[in-house]
C-alpha cells in the first residue's frame, strides 16, 4: 500500500473507533505500539517503521492532532477532506 487511507468505524451513528493505514509492506503486521497523545496509538511493524494510526476516540480528536503525530514521524500531513468520516454523524 502507498498511500494512507482511514477506516471508521460506526455504532448507532457515531464514529467508535477509527484506524489510520500507512504506508507499508504487503501482509506486514503490528509489532509494537506507541501512545502518541490522547485518543491516539501507533503501530509500527517488524521494520519499525509506522504502518497505522488507532484513533481510539475519534470525537475527541482532530485532523491537527493526527497531523501532528504524521509530521513527528516524518510523514506527510493528511487533508481534512480524507480525515472528514472522523466527524460525519
Amino acid at each position: 500500500m502507498k498511500e494512507p487511507y482511514l477506516e471508521v468505524t460506526f455504532r448507532h451513528g457515531q464514529p467508535l473507533a477509527a484506524y489510520l493505514y500507512l504506508p507499508r509492506q504487503q501482509g506486514e503486521k503490528s509489532r509494537k505500539t506507541a501512545k502518541a497523545g490522547q485518543g491516539l496509538i501507533i503501530d509500527f511493524g517488524e521494520s519499525g517503521n509506522p504502518i497505522g494510526i488507532e484513533i481510539t476516540a475519534p470525537s475527541n480528536v482532530t485532523a491537527d492532532d493526527i497531523n501532528c503525530v504524521l509530521v513527528k514521524l516524518g510523514l506527510s500531513r493528511i487533508s481534512n477532506k480524507e480525515l472528514a468520516p472522523l466527524h460525519a454523524a
